[in-house]
């Protein structure tokens, strides 16, 4: 087994001993934490006599916590303080299910802490008493995964490979828990780009956090990343994770790394948060697309409500159906300060916070925030079906506080969508691949870091203003025009509208009687104020509001009835039609009154002036519109499409027919031999 593809399909092959227990969607809660158990196996083994040797040289002692010891005799984070090894185990069959279950217990406390996130002891009863236990550990003993025979890389490429293919049999999202390596490698190139003189420093220490963490596939590729520019540096790496197989799998592999076991945590980002008051030099995260924090809002909003900007999501809170950018909210709250260093961090998003929400709107209000913080410094978007689980558009954030001099103030798109190479085979949804030069093939990782690192403008960059991407969204208001008249077809209207206003009052009432002269009361006031109204018939179509008013409350002084102002409103409004060539309807200043009707909205570029905008594009068209300044708002959102839309010509329609002509002829070939 040269590969990890090999390793994997071992394993995959050995799942099939689980048949007839298990049905093919549970095989991964088995199969995972054996190859889990096998992989920190075959990493203690070489020490594993020394460190039974010191513990028993300790016994009696004086010394209150060994695992320090242990762990260093181990050469490890972590320690086994079992007599068991796989080839031990393997050695009485008949204590196969007790002997594992103690092996297991022997790991040291934050080692099984992580171990028991895949649930693996409920399984070995279950496994032995269907005579399954023995040959599958048996069978784990025939491949080697010590880091000296499979690197740690390799290691990861084979928990995607076996996640993927576990997830595909039971019909779940493999890309919930893993993002393929080329598009995480392209993340940390843009990351860590602009920084690789600061990252050659002899024995230099960062920091990386990783808030949706899965399998720690992000983790693993920064630290290689960082190994390959410098065997010196050391990146320290955080992570955190809620689903407990992602989490232990993670775990494991830091364990195996040599990271800090605390450093890598099980528990929701947003409402557990064990990285709260910790800032890092790097941050990456590619979160669930498009999944509603619904579970956690009630934390979330009361956070939002009473920290503010003291808290995590101070700039808003977006729709309840995707909170990829409480993430980036999330993450933004751990960059350190520009004075201390500042950070940079990647985020992957679906298209839905380009734009999603308009001026106002949570989505729009936390754009705004990062762009005008100048924050924002990339947007690259990737070729469709790339993923595992989605075959939609995405596209890479780079954030940072520390901007070079010619980034600042400046935001640069890249439409790397033609960067990718088919499959061979198609990964579930992923049928594209960005290819990273192996195989002979082009490096087109290196090719969308070039771009991005040159920052010219070209056929697929685009530079632009931080501004550029704002707009005020003004309220155009047209004047309120009414005609007035007492017609049988309007004294209906206010025959409705009257006992619409007696009804409604009456019913604050709960005595029933009361209800009933209530009523009765309404409708004689009804009935008065339609035979008021009935003088004002002669007066015919009047035009102004404030004349026809006027005559109003003259025929209701005469007919002696006290008319309340809500009541009085409605009947005139009842009595009113939208006319062109009736006055503006004013109000008590003098100010000319908006039709609710006629309302509308534009938006307007920042670096345009609204006056400007208006005479050049509205008032040509509506010569009496204005501006309601008080409802304008401020928003921002990145059309990323259509700054890079190329207009493709339709064909000539001789082309077409000459198609169509030849298609018709193949078809009429085709019959003519059916019925030959």
């Amino acid at each position: 087994m040269n590969n990890f593809k090999e390793k994997a399909n071992f394993i995959w092959t050995v799942a099939e001993l689980l048949r007839g227990p298990y049905r093919p969607n549970q095989y991964k809660d088995v199969m995972l934490p054996m190859t889990v158990l096998r992989r920190l196996d075959c990493v203690l083994e070489p020490t594993k006599d020394a460190v039974l040797a010191k513990l028993k040289s300790l016994e009696g002692g004086k010394v209150q916590n060994v695992e320090p010891i242990l762990n260093k005799v181990a050469g490890q984070s972590f320690h086994n303080t079992s007599r068991f090894t796989f080839e031990k185990l393997k050695g009485d069959p008949s204590n196969i299910a007790a002997n594992l279950t103690n092996y297991i217990k022997g790991f040291s406390p934050r080692a099984r802490e992580i171990i028991e996130h895949f649930g693996f002891e409920e399984h070995i009863a279950k496994l032995d008493k269907a005579d399954r236990l023995y040959p599958l550990v048996s069978k784990f003993c025939e491949i080697d995964l010590h880091p000296d025979k499979v690197p740690n890389i390799e290691m990861g490429y084979i928990f995607e490979e076996l996640i993927r293919r576990f997830n595909e049999a039971s019909n779940e999202k493999a890309g919930d828990y893993f993002t393929p390596r080329e598009v995480i490698r392209l993340m940390v190139n843009l990351l860590f780009v602009p920084d690789s003189d600061v990252l050659t420093t002899k024995g230099i220490v960062k920091t990386l956090c990783d808030p949706a963490c899965g399998t720690g596939g992000m983790l693993s590729v920064s630290e290689e990343y960082l190994r390959e520019l410098n065997p010196d540096a050391r990146l320290e790496v955080f992570g955190q994770d809620y689903n407990d197989q992602a989490y232990a799998i993670c775990g494991s592999d830091m364990m195996i790394k040599g990271q800090s076991l605390d450093n890598i945590r099980f528990g929701d980002s947003f409402t557990a948060d064990y990285m709260a008051g910790k800032t890092f030099d790097y941050l990456l995260a590619n979160p669930p697309f498009g999944v509603k924090w619904e579970p956690e809002e009630d934390f979330i909003r009361k956070e939002y409500e009473e920290q503010g900007f003291g808290g995590r999501f101070g700039a808003g809170l977006p729709r309840i159906n995707d909170g990829s950018f409480l993430f980036l909210q999330h993450m933004i709250s751990k960059m350190k300060a520009s004075k201390d260093g500042g950070t940079r961090l990647a985020i992957v998003f679906n298209g839905s916070p380009l734009f999603t929400g308009s001026a106002g709107s949570g989505e729009s209000n936390i754009r705004q925030w990062i762009i005008e913080n100048d924050w924002l410094e990339a947007i690259v978007a990737m070729p469709d079906q790339l993923f595992y689980n989605t075959g939609i558009s995405t596209y890479i954030f780079v954030v940072t506080n520390r901007k070079e001099k010619q980034r600042r103030g400046k935001i640069q798109l890249i439409d790397a969508t033609g960067f990718f190479k088919k499959m061979r085979k198609s990964l579930g949804n992923k049928r594209n691949e960005i290819g990273d030069g192996s195989n002979g093939k082009p490096d087109q990782i290196a090719d969308i870091t070039r771009l991005y690192g040159e920052f010219k403008e070209g056929e697929y960059v685009k530079i632009f203003d931080n501004s550029d991407f704002g707009y005020n969204r003004i309220t155009v208001e047209r004047p309120l025009k009414l005609n007035f008249a007492v017609t049988e077809e309007r004294l209906a209207k206010v025959q409705e509208a009257g006992a619409f206003v007696s009804l409604a009052t009456s019913k604050k009432r709960k005595d029933a009687s009361i209800v009933e002269a209530e009523i009765a009361e309404g409708k004689t006031i009804q009935q008065a104020i339609l035979k008021a109204l009935r003088q004002l018939e002669s007066k015919g179509t009047v035009k102004n509001r404030d004349e026809f008013s006027a005559h109003m409350k003259t025929a209701f002084k005469k007919a002696g009835i006290a008319v309340p102002p809500p009541l009085f409103k409605a009947v005139l409004m009842a009595l009113a039609e939208r006319d062109e060539t009736a006055e503006t309807c004013k109000d008590s200043k003098g100010n000319p009154e908006p039709d609710p009707e006629l309302r509308d909205y534009e938006n307007v570029p920042l670096k345009e002036d609204i006056h400007e905008y208006m005479k050049r594009e509205v008032l040509p068209h509506m010569p009496d519109a204005w501006v309601d300044e008080s409802k304008t708002k401020i928003g921002y959102e990145i059309n990323f499409n259509r700054y890079f839309y190329k207009y493709t010509p339709p064909r000539l329609l001789a082309e077409i027919e000459s198609e169509l002509k030849k298609i018709e002829k193949e078809i009429a070939d085709m019959l003519a031999e059916v019925t030959e």
